[in-house]
């Protein structure tokens, strides 16, 4: 047995906070460019302001380390989006929002990282971006890669995207600023979080 903690002493000063509910797999669709990254980057922070524990399952990132063995075939999609849920799935179960920026474009891979994760536990986010406007902005110049037939299969040009039929969030960022949609993001999410 160890030692018996000493009479009067007081608790940690410094607890950290409680969710009020179990963790969320919080997952941002949408075509390349249309504004994922930006969006979940931003709901982090202001999570971690309210001190949520929150993290982003990014889909470059995933790309240039876990999933860097996969190509762009429909089967390689397909176990990217499983992989990824599957480590949103986890870091939930842990209490975490985990925040995942993937363009994931099939219906049913969606929906199957929905069921690995417990009801009202997973928080649907589409965000719609029109491809021309994806293809004027297009920071990294995939789309004009894509055109030239150097990135084969690429979602919105070469590769269908399926876009979410009842999502529990529908964002339009090509006729909404970058700060009415994150104050939507952050709003939707708060409350299914229990959070005002």
């Amino acid at each position: 047995m160890g030692p018996k903690p000493m009479s009067g002493s007081s608790p940690p000063q410094h607890a950290p906070h409680p969710l009020k509910q179990t963790g969320m797999v919080v997952w941002l669709t949408g075509l390349p460019a249309s504004g994922k990254s930006t969006l979940a980057s931003a709901l982090r922070r202001n999570l971690a302001d309210a001190s949520i524990p929150a993290c982003v399952i990014d889909g470059d990132e995933l790309r240039a380390g876990l999933c860097s063995d996969l190509g762009f075939s429909e089967a390689d999609r397909r176990e990217n989006v499983r992989r990824a849920g599957e480590l949103a799935r986890f870091l939930a179960a842990q209490g975490l929002v985990a925040i995942v920026a993937l363009v994931s474009p099939y219906i049913r891979d969606r929906q199957s990282a929905r069921q690995r994760v417990p009801l009202g536990r997973f928080f649907q986010v589409y965000v719609d971006c029109s491809v021309e406007v994806c293809r004027q902005r297009d920071p990294k110049g995939l789309y004009e890669r894509a055109d030239r037939g150097e990135i084969p299969q690429f979602t919105g040009v070469s590769d269908p995207y399926e876009a979410p039929i009842a999502p529990e969030l529908h964002v339009q960022t090509d006729v909404e600023s970058v700060e009415a949609s994150t104050k939507r993001l952050v709003e939707a999410v708060r409350t299914a979080l229990g959070y005002r």
